[in-house]
């Protein structure tokens, strides 16, 4: 994700994270009902006193993210090309759940939009997973060219099956290993380490192949989980690396680069249609274009971020991961679903 996730840990206050989630419920509590007001206005635009549409996007990401500048920038193209008749209002830091939460919130229209990373996406519409896949990308600019033409195009139809519209592609970095105690520079190094992972059986079923043991928890409990060895590594892009704080738990970065799942940003497919046309469109082309600033954004992102923990004491190792996609290649006859998309990416130049 990468950056589909980021934050550092879950405050505990009284023992335990209950005020975090009655603040959460509250939140939740006042979109709701400003939702159900919503429901009730007009969606032509404010005319004499009329109050202009409201969006709300959810994104569980911190305001310092990469991501949620570009979902920030969102809102403002669409604010500006609508003439301030529609709002996206931006609840980010998982204000209203985390991504699994949010996907179903908006599935549900309690609220509207969310920016969701591929491998969350993929528990709702399986044709997604495909880019979950490990090494599926042959490099970043092959992945633009999957993601951008026909592959891509199926795969977001396949969302208004399931209640949702997806826009363009985001960037949410390339995956690599690190750990708390021992550098990653062969496969065998991998084995027996308990390595957390995000509940995906995509993820855990390559976190097998390779030798180690899969280990699922919330983002949120990463850092203390490092800290303490309850896992011994985690994966993750730079970004995620260095926000999170995990470099100070876990100073030895591979760069094995194992998965590169892009993220995207989802409606409730219902509430755009219902939508003027005007406002579809203006919609359509605010999210093209922040797409288009959030990939650049978030690679330049990646590369100060590298710069960043390096400088702070990380041990960095580029290693050739030609084994480690040897050990995973039976992944993709397990999946068999998706091997017409398998080969589609393949054949993509």
């Amino acid at each position: 994700m990468a950056a589909a996730e980021q934050i550092k840990g879950v405050p505990v206050m009284g023992g335990g994270p209950i005020p975090k989630l009655i603040v959460r419920i509250g939140v939740i509590l006042v979109v709701v009902t400003a939702s159900v007001a919503a429901l009730k206005m007009p969606l032509d635009g404010p005319r004499a006193g009329r109050s202009p549409v409201i969006l709300r996007l959810a994104e569980a990401l911190p305001e310092s993210n990469p991501v949620t500048v570009a979902m920030r920038k969102f809102a403002g193209l669409v604010k500006a090309k609508t003439a301030g008749k529609v709002i996206v209002k931006l609840y980010s830091s998982a204000q209203l759940g985390q991504e699994p939460e949010a996907i179903e919130q908006v599935r549900l229209g309690i609220i509207d939009m969310t920016r969701i990373n591929a491998v969350a996406l993929a528990n709702v519409s399986p044709s997604v997973g495909v880019f979950t896949l490990p090494y599926i990308f042959r490099n970043n600019t092959h992945k633009y060219k999957v993601l951008d033409g026909a592959v891509g195009d199926e795969v977001r139809a396949d969302l208004q099956q399931v209640g949702l519209l997806g826009f363009d592609f985001l960037e949410a970095g390339s995956r690599s290993f690190y750990t708390r105690s021992r550098i990653i520079r062969k496969l065998d190094d991998l084995r027996g380490l308990k390595i957390r992972v995000q509940p995906s059986r995509i993820t855990i079923r390559m976190i097998e192949l390779l030798g180690a043991v899969p280990t699922p928890m919330n983002f949120g409990e990463v850092y203390s989980s490092l800290s303490t060895g309850v896992v011994d590594g985690a994966e993750n892009d730079y970004v995620s690396y260095y926000t999170s704080g995990h470099y100070e738990v876990a100073p030895y970065y591979t760069e094995d680069n194992h998965l590169s799942p892009p993220a995207i940003l989802i409606m409730n497919r219902a509430k755009f249609t219902a939508l003027p046309a005007a406002y579809q469109e203006a919609i359509r082309q605010a999210a093209h274009e922040s797409a288009l600033f959030e990939r650049k954004f978030m690679s330049e992102s990646n590369r100060q971020a590298k710069i960043k923990v390096a400088q702070a004491g990380v041990t960095i190792t580029a290693i050739d991961n030609t084994p480690f996609r040897e050990a995973v290649k039976p992944i993709y006859k397990e999946y068999r679903a998706y091997s017409q998309l398998i080969t589609q990416i393949e054949q993509t130049e």
